[in-house]
């Protein structure tokens, strides 16, 4: 029997093209923030007056600075940036290339009152998750871009992209790399706890065998995703995924916390945690396994750590470029933009970080490069793949906030 396809629009257009065996695309997540003082701006609607975009000096200024996750650029043995280096070999423009965003909320703390004003916040392009773009640009916090500097955008987003209600030229955000939140953990650690080689569930973070040891991400739509996802609750769906089931899933996690089967709740930074042995399992990211990997492994142990779609399936997101107001070097950010929607390019910054590319073109290369990584269904996901994997639906403003406020308070008493 042929499997319907998903109600999400966006979901289904992915699975479509992942059937005609073209590139495979994703969603952004629609959310919101942490402080109070967050939910209170997303809730308001842009200054009446708008803000004015700063004066673009990249004519005569040569330079770039980016805001970017960890763990989220091709690197080699010296700690280097191959992708980026020849970028500024080749066009001329520095670029000061920052690992500022350790988990959404956190990053918009330290630049909202500057987004506010339309000053600089100290970076011409940032690459937030596509729900926290959004608010910016109902905000009037971002500058759109000119396809003109940007060719290789034009002709090689994959077109899952395009159409949306809010973005639907992809002006304002365009998208840099895509993954999944499933389950990270050490595998030797695992097997000395458990007596099991690795986790299938989500219940299994709550063996009694792993307590203090247990990591979460801090982005709720991943782990409460993911919890929700594994009490049976449809995350795309607003008549499953309820006020009431969202609540309940935060007294589960809650319960666990209060319980101390949950080590901490963080960003980007529980990387650190499984790489020193703090935890020994986590919701994570699916490109972050393999850069720890990279790391930590030895010849005897290439891979020391596992990641896993749990058996109740993975959540799905993406993050973007954008360009606040007060950034003066726009120009220079298309070109990097450009640069990095080359097919070529494009793969070889898939093949390291393995997350998913939204460049049409990329697996093919990829498959030049290294066919066997070309398969690789983090990378380059089919259908079979994507049906395994859910976005969380998008909020209503009044749902954003009670949301948000009840897992900011989770988070504090953590």
């Amino acid at each position: 029997m042929k499997r319907e396809l998903p109600q999400d629009p966006m979901m289904r257009e992915l699975i479509d093209l992942a059937r005609k065996h073209q590139m495979s695309r994703r969603v952004a997540l629609a959310g919101i923030g942490g402080t109070a003082a967050a939910l209170s701006l997303a809730s308001c609607a842009p200054a009446e007056e708008g803000l004015t975009p700063a004066t673009d000096v990249s004519d005569s200024e040569p330079v770039l600075v980016w805001h970017n996750w960890p763990a989220y650029m091709d690197e080699d043995d010296d700690g280097n940036y191959p992708t980026l280096d020849r970028f500024q070999e080749q066009t001329g423009i520095s670029v000061d290339y920052r690992l500022e965003i350790d988990d959404n909320d956190t990053w918009y703390a330290k630049v909202k009152d500057q987004l506010e004003l339309g000053a600089d916040i100290g970076a011409d392009i940032a690459c937030p998750t596509g729900w926290m773009a959004s608010r910016l640009q109902n905000l009037g916090y971002l500058q759109t871009f000119d396809n003109a500097n940007m060719p290789n955008k034009v002709a090689n987003l994959a077109p899952s992209y395009l159409g949306s209600a809010e973005d639907p030229d992809r002006i304002y955000s365009i998208p840099w790399q895509a993954g999944f939140a499933g389950i990270g953990y050490n595998k030797q650690a695992y097997r000395d706890a458990t007596g099991k080689d690795a986790p299938g569930s989500i219940a299994d973070l709550w063996a009694a065998e792993l307590k203090g040891r247990v990591g979460l991400l801090s982005e709720m739509r991943d782990t409460i995703g993911l919890v929700l996802m594994a009490q049976g609750i449809d995350i795309t769906s607003a008549d499953s995924l309820t006020e009431d089931a969202f609540m309940a899933a935060l007294d589960v996690i809650k319960q666990q916390i209060d319980a101390g089967q949950i080590y901490n709740v963080r960003g980007n930074s529980y990387l650190d945690d499984l790489s020193t042995g703090n935890i020994i399992a986590s919701t994570a990211w699916s490109g972050d396994i393999t850069v720890i990997n990279y790391e930590a492994g030895t010849d005897d142990e290439p891979e020391p750590f596992g990641f896993i779609f749990p058996d109740s399936g993975a959540t799905l997101w993406a993050d973007v470029f954008v360009t606040p107001m007060g950034a003066t070097h726009k120009k220079n950010a298309e070109t990097l933009i450009n640069y990095y929607y080359d097919p070529v390019n494009a793969a070889e910054l898939a093949l390291w970080v393995n997350y998913i590319t939204p460049v049409v073109g990329a697996q093919a290369a990829a498959a030049e490069m290294d066919p066997e990584l070309a398969e690789n269904q983090l990378i380059f996901p089919n259908a079979d793949t994507l049906a395994q994997s859910k976005a969380f639906r998008s909020l209503t403003g009044q749902e954003e906030q009670r949301f948000a406020s009840a897992w900011q308070n989770l988070l504090l008493g953590a």
